[in-house]
């Protein structure tokens, strides 16, 4: 049986807006500010700075008893990292992950950061992570159903010789940070949950380079693979306007959809 979903008005959708147009702010700020030498303690404090600035507070920090505003998740941890005295270096991947909370409304993103060159297969990993999220957006329409967005998210992973972390799902979003559909990271086309208008929720699939499995760390919130391999994600929210499907956090980013790298990283 299909739950009900809380479909979103022009107006809710504006206020949704609002607070991931911080997100993307943020994410374009941090491009120069996230650089080796800086511990993910230090990252954090900076995006609480940015946060207090642009009007919107964390949803994250206590958050089932989560410590921190975000959540830094560097080279293993697929998700959940907590900043600490980790000291950032070339080479690294860092991943920020952050829920922002205005006037009553919810924001939810995600960005991966490439600190120097990398690897070609750290590269690799991010152009994979950036177009499997776009093949996602594209396949999240009006009139299909959240069986085609996995299945896009699926089929771009496997082109680039990645895995996707199935444990984890994208959900909708409002007033809650968590709500109604869940958004599965696979699928097959033609099944699942009906894409109305009024729909508002998040695309995050997680990849790596190695298998998906993961393990909790003794923290009991970092979520490492057990293979160690590296991991990167680009989580962005979308609402469902009928003809068109807005993401909501790269609203200043012009046909987002064709880019074949991320506008900032």
């Amino acid at each position: 049986m299909e739950k009900e979903i809380p479909l979103k008005t022009s107006l809710e959708v504006s206020r949704i807006r609002k607070a991931c147009q911080l997100i993307e702010s943020l994410f374009i700020e941090l491009k120069s500010l996230v650089r080796p030498g800086l511990s993910t303690m230090e990252v954090a404090e900076l995006c609480e700075g940015l946060l207090r600035s642009g009007g919107g507070t964390s949803a994250l920090k206590g958050y089932r008893g989560f410590p921190a505003s975000i959540c830094t998740s560097v080279n293993n941890v697929a998700a959940h990292g907590i900043p600490g005295s980790y000291v950032l270096k070339s080479g690294d991947l860092v991943s920020i992950d952050l829920t922002v909370h205005i006037d009553g409304w919810h924001g939810d993103g995600a960005w991966t950061y490439l600190l120097g060159k990398g690897t070609p297969d750290s590269q690799r990993l991010v152009k994979a992570a950036w177009q499997t999220t776009m093949a996602g957006v594209r396949a999240a329409r009006a009139g299909g159903r959240l069986g085609d967005v996995g299945s896009a998210i699926q089929k771009t992973a496997r082109r680039f010789g990645c895995s996707v972390l199935d444990k984890f799902v994208g959900h909708g979003i409002g007033h809650a940070m968590h709500e109604e559909p869940m958004v599965l990271n696979f699928g097959t086309v033609g099944t699942g949950q009906p894409i109305v208008p009024g729909m508002v929720f998040t695309i995050e699939p997680i990849l790596c380079l190695g298998k998906p499995d993961v393990r909790i760390l003794t923290d009991g919130w970092s979520i490492v693979t057990v293979d160690n391999s590296s991991c990167a994600q680009f989580e962005q929210t979308v609402a469902v306007l009928g003809s068109r499907t807005e993401i909501l956090t790269l609203g200043s980013v012009e046909r987002a959809l064709e880019l074949r790298l991320p506008p900032f990283y």
